[in-house]
């Protein structure tokens, strides 16, 4: 496929080889506007804003990638496959499972477990276990020991349901460990493994599950300081 895609209108070299990935195209507006240097629109088919930019004087990109793994799915396989991007890093919010978190802890996905199909596509002839790349966990683990900044390393789940009609799943993906539920990440796990590219996902708590505990829209929209300057500097260690 040439660029621009059907969902991407940038040309080619618009976007840095590794690109800062929120949910909300809001949210990428308001990092490249307060984080980047010079950031420059790249694209914005259908809202989906994208903008490249520089950071500590490495070039850096930032997009939205809307919610949901067919959403994930569809931009970052083509920024792995079409725009020559080489690191993705989500920076998304997460409904913390386990009673030890808080609103506004960060939490790094090592791995990502799913109730989607997403993987049937491959034809493996087993279960796919999509893990984050080592070398961006290592990068942020190091950033984050340097800084002071505490972090959660662990498995989460990407979910294909918002509003589940089973209730008691939550309490069953608990007891395994599993740290967070967002609905993302395995989606963008499998698209680096299968492109061989790199990628990473990271979360600040928005809402405990199972208690009362949330965020306000606003706030997790323009509250997630800590964990995108993390990000930035994970992206200007490895960057171009």
């Amino acid at each position: 496929m040439f660029v621009p895609t059907p969902h991407i209108e940038a040309k080619k070299g618009d976007f840095a080889k590794t690109v800062i990935m929120p949910g909300d195209p809001l949210r990428a507006k308001l990092i490249a506007e307060k984080f980047l240097n010079d950031p420059v629109l790249v694209t914005s088919v259908r809202g989906m804003l994208g903008y490249t930019g520089s950071y500590k004087g490495k070039r850096v990109s930032v997009m939205g990638s809307g919610m949901g793994m067919p959403s994930m799915g569809i931009y970052s396989y083509e920024l792995f496959n079409f725009y020559d991007v080489d690191n993705i890093i989500r920076t998304g919010s997460a409904g913390a499972l386990q009673p030890e978190l808080d609103l506004g802890d960060i939490i790094a996905a090592m791995g990502a477990c799913t109730n989607s199909n997403y993987a049937s596509q491959y034809g493996l002839n087993g279960t796919y276990a999509p893990t984050a790349s080592f070398k961006l966990l290592k990068t942020l683990d190091e950033v984050c020991a340097e800084c002071g900044t505490g972090i959660n390393i662990g498995n989460i789940l990407s979910s294909d349901t918002f509003y589940s009609a089973d209730v008691s799943q939550n309490e069953k993906w608990k007891a395994m460990g599993v740290l967070a539920v967002e609905m993302e990440t395995a989606a963008l796990y499998m698209n680096a493994a299968y492109a061989k590219k790199n990628a990473l996902a990271m979360f600040t708590v928005s809402d405990c599950i199972g208690t009362d505990k949330a965020m306000s829209a606003q706030d997790r929209q323009n509250s997630f300081t800590k964990m995108i300057e993390l990000s930035l500097e994970t992206a200007h260690r490895i960057g171009e």
